[in-house]
């Protein structure tokens, strides 16, 4: 990722799909929705959580653990409406790309736009270890947002990923990958095999 002088401010790693495809069907990469130059790749970091722990302390030590389990159950609904919303400004008015979207809520829910918003740690990048470079750009800390040694966002009612706005771009399983993806991925990141190991272990051929 660079900034508006040409200078990389940010590096994203993307792993590709490395099971046997059929004829004219290609392993892919979120990488491929990204052209090498002259394109776009948004991040973005939401959460509808701040502040409800104490309340949530009062249920659970009052053993309300209906009240306890709706709230929760609010504000994730809530950090993922919020991310939706976000998502549509985005295509309709900050890049612009689909200003004419006029989508109704079942074509909204079946994802009939054009663009994506893929998560680290979702079927298409499993490695949570790329939240931090998210979580950096964005300053997601001076939000309210942390993230947990196991990479868990906090609060829980949290949601953050990343932008494609090309028109082919679209949710996929990565997948199996081998032991040669592996050790050219904590390369490229500059971590230990092991670290990287770690972490990829259920995509791990």
């Amino acid at each position: 990722m660079f900034d508006e002088n040409g200078t990389v401010i940010k590096t994203f790693y993307t792993l590709r799909q490395q099971r046997k495809m059929s004829q004219g069907i290609p392993n892919i990469a979120l990488a491929d929705y990204i052209a090498p130059k002259d394109d776009y790749i948004g991040c973005f970091a939401v959460t509808a959580g701040l502040g409800i722990e104490n309340r949530l302390k009062v249920y659970e030590n009052s053993g309300d653990d209906y009240n306890s389990i709706l709230l929760k159950a609010l504000a994730d609904r809530l950090a993922e409406s919020f991310a939706e919303k976000l998502h549509y400004e985005v295509r309709t008015s900050h890049w612009g790309y689909a200003s004419e979207e006029n989508l109704n809520n079942e074509q909204l829910i079946q994802e009939k736009y054009q663009g994506i918003r893929p998560a680290p740690g979702y079927p298409a990048c499993p490695d949570h270890l790329e939240k931090p470079s998210i979580f950096d750009l964005l300053d997601a800390n001076s939000m309210g947002i942390e993230l947990t040694e196991s990479m868990a966002m906090w609060p829980a009612a949290a949601v953050s990923g990343y932008y494609f706005a090309h028109p082919e771009s679209r949710y996929f399983g990565l997948g199996k990958i081998g032991e040669d993806q592996l050790k050219s991925y904590a390369q490229r990141k500059g971590i230990d095999l092991d670290l990287a190991t770690k972490w990829l272990r259920p995509v791990l051929g």
